[in-house]
């Protein structure tokens, strides 16, 4: 693969891959609302890629690129294979996943505990940069358990880099393997985003990117002056409107910003198109756009009647029809003068 200097790569901003979150139908939600950030696949395993339903798990709309495929293993030829189906699937980058702290992630040997074996994911990385010509990327955190200094952080990239990875997405809290759970490891661990930045003044050639208790565009314009890109993980799941001017801002569209009441209708045409095949229930849709109207008069209006009327199976596009009524009726009574 060719050298990917940080000055090629497009990418400022991107949604962090999020379990049970960053399926293909947030994705399409997400892309009504900024269409130049660099999206996430949720985690698949190697394991799931080679004997699984790859179109359940890995079809995904055009307008859903840029994209990437994030998988979880530790064998390179199985990684490798994974990278070629990738490839062929038609995904923009594959990244492996050296992050989730969970305990059936670490029963499989992989995820966070990677971070202890960096020749392990450096032999994964080469295999995988071999058996395709997409960008390969690591997604880790800067340490776990003991194991958690600078200089240890700055060993594992090394070694990876040294395989020819030369994106890196930090998240910028170690995680402890033993006696926190995910979530808390998302919230406890403190962020030292100063380690990071650190990471990329040794590593000027590299592409890092910081990840880490983002809310707010201010935050990226501030890390963009340390490192390459910023990660939003959950803040896109509790405020997805925070990106309506992230085409504009990071990446110098001059499109118009989408109207919240524009994103609710497109994704009533992406509801209707998916109910006339019947292939899914209303909510699996409906559940990621419950924060749409975060912040907004009317917001607890839409959730309820989401929630509500998400759930029955023989519901369309007409359940969010209802929660934009509620939600129009809501804004006038707000509008309207003492």
């Amino acid at each position: 693969m060719a050298f990917l200097s940080p000055s090629e790569r497009q990418y400022p901003v991107s949604v962090a891959p999020m379990m049970d979150r960053t399926d293909r139908h947030f994705r399409y939600f997400m892309r009504q609302i900024t269409q130049q950030t660099l999206l996430y696949t949720e985690m698949v395993t190697s394991a799931a890629i080679l004997n699984g339903d790859r179109h359940h798990l890995l079809d995904f709309s055009a307008i859903e690129k840029p994209l990437v495929l994030q998988v979880g293993g530790d064998n390179p030829q199985d990684l490798a294979e994974c990278a070629r189906i990738a490839t062929d699937w038609g995904y923009d980058e594959i990244n492996l996943n050296v992050g989730c702290p969970s305990s059936r992630v670490q029963e499989g040997h992989f995820g966070a505990c990677l971070m202890a074996k960096p020749e392990r994911v450096a032999a994964c990385v080469e295999a995988m940069r071999q058996a395709t010509d997409l960008p390969v990327s690591v997604k880790h955190r800067i340490g776990i358990d003991e194991c958690d200094l600078y200089d240890d952080m700055a060993h594992f990239v090394q070694t990876v880099a040294a395989a020819g990875c030369q994106i890196f997405s930090v998240h910028a809290r170690k995680a402890w393997l033993q006696g926190l759970s995910p979530k808390e490891n998302r919230d406890i661990p403190p962020l030292r985003y100063k380690d990071v930045h650190r990471l990329k003044q040794a590593f000027p050639h590299l592409w890092i990117e910081i990840n880490g208790g983002f809310t707010q565009l201010f935050q990226v314009q501030e890390q963009l002056q340390a490192v390459d890109a910023v990660m939003i993980g959950r803040a896109a799941y509790d405020n997805p409107y925070l990106f309506a001017t992230v085409d504009r801002e990071f990446y110098g569209r001059k499109t118009l910003v989408p109207s919240r009441l524009q994103v609710a209708k497109a994704m009533m045409v992406y509801l209707d198109r998916w109910k006339s095949k019947g292939l899914l229930k209303p909510h699996a849709i409906t559940r990621h756009m419950l924060q749409l109207f975060s912040g907004q008069p009317g917001s607890r209006a839409w959730k309820r009647t989401l929630t509500e009327q998400g759930c029955r199976p023989e519901a369309g596009p007409e359940i969010i029809a209802k929660a934009l009524e509620e939600v129009l009726a809501t804004a006038a009574t707000v509008s309207l003068p003492p």
